[in-house]
């Protein structure tokens, strides 16, 4: 590996820590930045960048942990008891959180799956278990969103020092 490569990989994985830190945070496209980072490298090094087949895996990655965002608090609320109001109200929760930074983004799902439960009739015990399943579904998404973009990361690098010896 020449010392440009090896200068190259570090900028791409600078660039890739950024979109890990960004993967946690709400305004930043944390994903996307990786997989871009990841194709900005190949198209400079060309074939000793990432293989086009580790490129397409990235993007397949990105979508599941796009998917897994936005379904980890619908799924976490039904799995402790939500009806369809809940889980309505933990997406709705969810995007309005958007918009007050992290203390939004966990109480946003857990105050709109209890409310909207309370307002289909539920007594407020259920409701609150609800939200509850909201909240749990939204950490374990962002645990398995992380993981995601760490699999990305080192998929990359490991393909990129590979394919440059």
């Amino acid at each position: 590996m020449t010392v440009e490569q090896m200068v190259g990989l570090a900028v791409a994985l600078l660039v890739m820590l950024f979109g890990l830190i960004g993967s946690l945070m709400p305004v930043l496209p944390g994903i996307p930045v990786i997989v871009a980072a990841a194709v900005g490298h190949r198209l400079y090094f060309g074939e000793q960048g990432a293989s086009t087949w580790v490129l397409v895996l990235m993007a397949v990655m990105a979508i599941v942990a796009f998917g897994l965002d936005y379904l980890a608090g619908m799924i976490g609320a039904k799995k402790l008891g939500a009806t369809w109001w809940g889980i309505l109200g933990a997406v709705v929760g969810g995007l309005v959180g958007l918009f007050f930074n992290l203390p939004g983004i966990i109480l946003g799902p857990f105050l709109g799956a209890l409310i909207l439960e309370m307002v289909g009739g539920r007594p407020f015990k259920p409701a609150v278990r609800a939200g509850a399943g909201a909240v749990l579904g939204l950490l374990a998404g962002a645990v398995g969103k992380v993981a995601l973009c760490l699999a990305m990361i080192l998929l990359f690098t490991t393909n990129v020092i590979y394919r440059s010896t």
